[in-house]
């Protein structure tokens, strides 16, 4: 029968957390297995830490140290970034970082939201649309382009066998790289005792976004793509099927500035839009949540009536290896935030309770936290219209039906670009659905060297 280590028992009794064992001896030996290793895997002292701080909060910068962020035009001459980008793709320097830890749960979809069926013609998911996109770019450039893909404990085992399913959507399974970002488990607001979720397992919840890059870290990929030559990491999120994966320009504009750490940002529409604001604070690149800027501040605009904070984040970045090496190992690794939470759980004789109040304390990372530690950055305008539409609720704004109508504008643009007669609604949407598989074409240029320029597009089509 599995037996508790006795260094690990006094452990846990000397920061005053042995009640975790309370169910020991009610629980399987698999439960007891995996108890043991969550267990293990505790650091305590950290724990402890975390919990004195409990009462501090992060204050925001005071308006004054409030900046806007300076920020590469849209309409900026790109040959130059181009060159630098396409350079760096053909020496095989890129790896693909996709974030895919969430569940559809919004969407009403009970499975990893990468799963869901968005292609407005041919239904791909989101998880197929990504990954040919990051095929045609390594077809194009005739190198291997690393795809990592974060999962998430909830999602891990499913987003694995449905590539698998898929044969890695015709990329080499040796590219694809799956790793799962961490957790941390919740402590009791009163007492700082760790809270159980059953008698046999911790209660845990995944560490924030910030803990993909030191989930990175932590599962040794970044030491690998470093051995493989890999210098930059592209990163962007599993719901936002318009983005250029790999965007050689964008690439070109962070090597030009000797960038650690590079962003796109699109113009808000909006004082309130649900993006972060991408600023300056204190001269260093910063991003406050839409929910913490000031409304004074988010309502401000210039002597030609443009907002003064306007650029909004898309969630798409490039990060410098280096860069990463440094922000998630030792005195520089990424902090944790504090958040209170309602957190159920059973008691140590077993009772199910459910709080009425916040009851628990919760860590999280924030990629936010990242920015201000770059010494160098560039910051890069992208269109909404081209790349930015995020997948997140059943209905309404960001729904399949927005989407799916974004994906089909954007490739009835690229088609007109191309000389093909498109039908369009009266506000210029695309009249039908359409859609442009990156195995045809990776982008408008590429579009217009192999279509038919007699096409007259009116009925669902798909360039496949």
């Amino acid at each position: 029968m599995l037996t508790v280590p006795a260094d690990l028992r006094r452990r846990l009794q000397e920061f005053e957390q042995a009640h975790v064992l309370a169910g020991w001896d009610r629980a399987s030996e698999d439960e007891r297995r995996g108890l043991l290793a969550q267990v293990k895997a505790l650091d305590l002292d950290q724990l402890r830490r975390l919990y004195e701080q409990r009462d501090y909060a992060v204050a925001l910068p005071a308006p004054e140290r409030i900046a806007p962020i300076p920020v590469i035009p849209l309409d900026a001459d790109t040959r130059e970034g181009r060159r630098l980008g396409e350079e760096s793709l053909r020496r095989g320097e890129v790896a693909v970082l996709l974030v895919a830890g969430g569940q559809g749960t919004r969407l009403g979809f009970d499975h990893p939201k990468g799963m869901f069926p968005i292609g407005p013609v041919s239904t791909k998911s989101l998880f197929q649309i990504h990954a040919e996109k990051v095929l045609a770019t390594r077809r194009r450039y005739a190198k291997p382009v690393p795809f990592l893909v974060m999962t998430s404990p909830a999602t891990d085992a499913e987003t694995r066998e449905f590539f698998e399913q898929h044969d890695h959507f015709g990329l080499p399974a040796g590219d694809v790289h799956f790793f799962c970002q961490g957790t941390m488990p919740a402590l009791d607001l009163a007492n700082g005792k760790l809270l159980m979720e059953t008698p046999g397992r911790l209660f845990t919840s995944p560490n924030g976004h910030g803990g993909t890059l030191t989930a990175l870290s932590d599962s040794g990929l970044l030491d690998r793509m470093r051995s493989h030559g890999i210098r930059h990491f592209f990163y962007f999120q599993v719901d936002n099927p318009l983005v250029k994966v790999a965007d050689p320009v964008f690439l070109g504009r962070h090597l030009n500035a000797n960038a650690e750490m590079s962003s796109k940002i699109v113009a808000k529409e909006a004082p309130t839009d649900e993006v972060g604001n991408m600023v300056l604070v204190d001269g260093r690149s910063a991003i406050i949540e839409y929910s913490d800027l000031p409304r004074e501040l988010a309502e401000q605009r210039d002597e030609r009536g443009k907002l003064r904070i306007w650029a909004g984040s898309p969630a798409i970045h490039y990060f410098a290896i280096e860069f990463l090496e440094r922000v998630t190992r030792g005195h520089t690794r990424i902090p944790f935030h504090v958040a209170r939470k309602k957190v159920p759980y059973v008691d140590a004789a077993g009772k199910q309770v459910e709080p009425k109040t916040e009851n628990a304390l919760k860590f999280e990372m924030f990629i936010f936290d990242v920015l201000p530690l770059a010494d160098r950055w560039a910051v890069v305008e992208t269109s909404r219209r081209e790349e930015f539409v995020p997948l997140k609720n059943a209905t309404g704004a960001d729904s399949p039906v927005v989407v799916q109508q974004a994906m089909s504008d954007l490739a009835a643009d690229w088609l007109a670009r191309a000389g093909v007669v498109v039908l369009r609604r009266p506000d210029g949407g695309a009249a039908a659905p359409l859609e442009i598989s990156s195995l045809y074409a990776l982008d408008a240029e590429e579009l217009a060297a192999k279509v038919d320029r007699g096409l007259h597009v009116a009925d669902p089509t798909y360039l496949n």
